[in-house]
């Protein structure tokens, strides 16, 4: 697989339009890695099972009411989880079931050298993989060299971001995209990424001090320039902490480093909570997009766009790329779903990015960056049918308006 201080949102409507407006001209014509350190404060969360769904209200460190008290029972002390008692990955002590989600937000952990050293987190997927199929394979896609997307960022595809999370291999990233909230209209606090990005699959548990931050390096800046760069350069619209997560029961049983049985269901929605500020994430970037479960067939889509922040060479995940082809199928097993694959030169660290399509004049997202080759030719991202439209459902029902 491919794997601060808030600025106030700067004329909010237009930016709205300007960026659906660019998603769509784009469509009518991908990853994850690794370094070490110390974090900020909130609550942990649940996922595609739900968890304490009824924990409202202040406790220990500011935690959801009973999550201490669950945290204790598994043998983890939230102050010196927060004071770096994070990093140890006991195998005891790693949480695998969806249920066990833990996240305190760590205010100030993800500082630029932080977020500038965090490695991709890559899943590939082999030959003999990619044919292990029934015919439901399509050609090999031709590679589609990536574009990098115009700057700034917030005016041209605001709904885009990075996601970071620990791992035990050190600080990660991957991409993300802010999705609308039907249960909360105009102010969604959810996010939109890979399985792979928040939990280890059926060998690990949950990813820790899992973070989104939208129009990351929002003018694509080099590396020389950002040699001093602030919090608030780096991520113009804050740092946004994951205090609920979900991904499908599927990834977390049957995922993989190579993708496995979990790819096809390879996705996830963060609920997320600002380190600074009260505004709504949607609020706060002014664009969110509506995401599309009807699962349509390869055939009936004439172009999708994926886009993300590749961070693997030749990139170096400080800019963000788009890639647009017309996709075909993918199969990796006779008895899983098949996927979406587009030609794409995006390297790891584009995981989790949003894979977008337009419906009635409208930009959706329809899928998100899974796997992809070593030779980084082509993506390949799920279908979005009813068992994806359900974890977003409760997560929507369950911790939106929190």
């Amino acid at each position: 697989m491919r794997s601060t201080p808030m600025s106030t949102a700067p004329r909010r409507v237009r930016r709205t339009a300007l960026v659906a407006a660019g998603l769509v001209t784009a469509l009518t014509l991908t990853a994850c890695g690794s370094g070490q350190e110390e974090a900020a404060a909130k609550p942990a969360g649940g996922a595609s099972q739900a968890a304490d769904a009824g924990a409202t209200g202040g406790g220990e460190a500011g935690l959801p009411a009973g999550l201490a008290d669950r945290l204790k029972e598994q043998g983890i002390d939230v102050d010196q989880w927060k004071d770096g008692g994070w990093k140890n990955w006991d195998r005891d002590k790693w949480l695998t079931e969806a249920k066990d989600f833990v996240n305190p937000m760590i205010e100030g952990l993800w500082k630029p050298d932080r977020m500038k050293s965090a490695q991709e987190a890559d899943k590939t997927v082999t030959t003999k993989d990619a044919s292990a199929d029934l015919g439901a394979t399509d050609p090999e896609p031709a590679p589609v060299e990536a574009v990098a997307e115009k700057t700034p960022y917030h005016r041209n595809a605001a709904p885009v971001g990075k996601v970071f999370f620990d791992s035990p291999e050190g600080s990660m990233v991957c991409s993300g995209t802010v999705i609308k909230d039907v249960n909360h209209p105009g102010k969604s606090n959810l996010v939109w990424t890979a399985g792979h990005c928040v939990h280890a699959g059926g060998n690990g548990g949950w990813y820790r001090n899992i973070a989104f931050v939208p129009s990351y390096n929002d003018l694509a800046k080099s590396e020389a320039q950002l040699a001093d760069a602030t919090t608030t350069e780096m991520a113009p619209y804050g740092t946004w902490w994951a205090n609920w997560a979900s991904t499908s029961n599927q990834w977390i049983q049957g995922g993989s480093e190579e993708g496995g049985d979990g790819a096809a269901y390879d996705y996830s929605v963060l609920h997320v909570k600002p380190e600074q500020g009260s505004k709504s994430l949607e609020e706060t970037v002014g664009a969110a997009l509506e995401v599309d479960f009807s699962a349509p067939s390869a055939t009936e889509v004439p172009s999708m766009g994926a886009w993300g922040y590749p961070a693997a060479a030749p990139y170096n995940g400080l800019r963000m790329f788009k890639c647009v082809d017309r996709p075909g199928r993918l199969s990796l097993s006779p008895s899983l779903p098949t996927m979406y694959r587009i030609g794409c030169t995006m390297t790891g660290g584009s995981s989790g990015g949003g894979w977008f399509r337009v419906v009635d004049g409208e930009t959706k997202l329809v899928s998100n960056t899974s796997i992809g080759p070593l030779e980084n030719t082509w993506l390949a991202g799920p279908r979005l049918g009813p068992e994806a439209q359900a974890m977003y459902q409760n997560m929507s029902k369950t911790y939106g308006g929190q």
